[in-house]
């Protein structure tokens, strides 16, 4: 039997989450006035006690899906929103052809949305400091940042499904689609502690029954599903051994080799080691191989959870991957 971590119920304080609350450097350089830009801890608590954008605010208005921007509303709008969710700038001028195109693309797939992602819009005529500062050599451009730091970008106008699939990846890759104030209330459920002695027992097997009993009761459940989504990974990692790590090295190439290191890493508590092969895996590859690669690592985000740095470091460095 390896050792494997304890799996968390969700809502639960983690005491690694203070990890994250390092200073925020210079975030978007030039931007902002630097001297304005807050300590990272500050901004994400400012976004901790904000509500969370909505889908159903007035198009353009404070807190929602879609918001305009100025240089005075950008700290709060987008550095500190994107600590809640990604934050994708459209900026545009009003003689711009090409942006009258792609905008109302933007718009209409930020209000499908439903908060997931933010679309603030930027008049870069009436804001020349923060095109200077984002680096604007034509326009329509297209940044997305995540938790204060440029993550992806793309200038001209495209198509719908191009725009969709870079929104998508961006939401995927950053909260896996999770609307801040959404996540349930934690509840004591005595049904969990039959699977948790299960697993102080080191027994996987009725661990991974008893969670799913609860959720074949109630498959909503907001601690079992994630629970078992552990578990499972636990099982795949006793299951792949030690052996998995030197057959994923002698084909480099096979992507289920890869994702079963990856999960023996993870289950042995090798968390950056298995986010980095899979990430290796991402760079390295295109088409399914590529995707396959990016949901199994998407997938290890949520058994670890965003309350860990490693998981917020790994988005970025996907980010960068993907784009």
């Amino acid at each position: 039997m390896i050792e494997v971590m304890q799996p968390t119920r969700p809502g639960r304080p983690d005491p690694r989450a203070q990890a994250q609350q390092a200073q925020m450097a210079a975030a978007m350089a030039g931007a902002v006035d630097l001297a304005a830009v807050k300590a990272r801890s500050e901004a994400a608590a400012r976004a901790q006690a904000a509500p969370p954008p909505s889908a159903s605010a007035p198009a353009g208005a404070p807190g929602g899906a879609v918001v305009d921007v100025t240089e005075a509303t950008f700290q709060a709008e987008v550095l500190d929103r994107s600590f809640q969710v990604p934050v994708v700038l459209d900026l545009w001028a009003e003689w711009c052809g090409p942006c009258k195109q792609l905008s109302p693309v933007l718009e209409r797939l930020a209000v499908e949305g439903g908060g997931s992602w933010v679309l603030a819009k930027v008049d870069v005529e009436a804001n020349p400091a923060l095109a200077q500062g984002l680096r604007v050599q034509g326009i329509p451009a297209v940044k997305a940042v995540w938790q204060g730091q440029l993550v992806a970008e793309f200038t001209g106008a495209i198509p719908e499904e191009q725009a969709r699939q870079f929104v998508t990846e961006l939401v995927q890759a950053t909260t896996g689609g999770a609307v801040p104030g959404s996540e349930p209330q934690e509840i004591e459920d005595p049904r969990l502690d039959a699977a948790e002695a299960a697993l102080e027992r080191g027994d996987l097997a009725a661990a991974e029954a008893a969670y799913q009993a609860i959720l074949a009761e109630e498959p909503d459940h907001p601690d079992a599903g994630i629970a078992l989504r552990q578990v499972q990974l636990f099982r795949r990692a006793e299951e792949a051994g030690p052996d998995a790590l030197a057959a994923a090295d002698a084909a480099p190439g096979d992507v289920e080799a890869q994702t079963r290191a990856a999960d023996f890493l993870l289950g042995t508590g090798n968390i950056e080691a298995a986010f980095d092969r899979l990430l290796d895996v991402v760079r390295s590859t295109a088409g399914e191989d590529r995707d396959r690669a990016r949901q199994h690592l998407v997938e290890l985000f949520g058994i670890v959870g965003d309350q860990d740095p490693r998981v917020g470091d790994a988005r970025r460095r996907l980010m960068a991957a993907l784009f």
